[in-house]
C-alpha cells in the first residue's frame, strides 16, 4: 500500500503503533504518539517536521518519509489525513 499511515497493532505490547512508509514500516513508541497527538493541531508544514523529526531518527527514514509524501501527490492533504489518524488511535 502506498502512502505514509499509522496501524495499531495492539495494546500492552512493547510497539503498539507502526507507521507505514510505503510498503515499509517503523514501530512507533507511545510516547512519540502522544507528543504527536499533543500537537496534531499544528498547521501541516509544522506538523510535517515534528513528525519527520520524530519518525525519521535515521536520514535515511527523513529521505523515505518525504518520497513517499512527494509521491502521494499532495503532501499537505496527506499531513492533515496524518493528523486526523492521530488524534484517534
Amino acid at each position: 500500500m502506498k502512502g505514509l499511515r499509522f496501524e495499531r497493532l495492539g495494546r500492552d505490547r512493547h510497539y503498539n503503533i507502526i507507521f507505514h512508509i510505503g510498503s515499509s514500516y517503523v514501530p512507533v513508541s507511545d510516547e512519540t504518539i502522544d507528543e504527536l497527538k499533543e500537537h496534531s493541531l499544528l498547521s501541516s508544514e509544522r506538523f510535517l517536521d515534528l513528525l519527520i523529526d520524530k519518525i525519521g531518527y535515521t536520514t535515511y527514514l527523513k529521505e523515505q518519509i518525504r518520497g513517499e509524501l512527494q509521491a502521494s501527490g499532495d503532501p499537505m492533504t496527506q499531513m492533515t489525513v496524518l493528523q486526523g489518524a492521530i488524534r484517534e488511535l
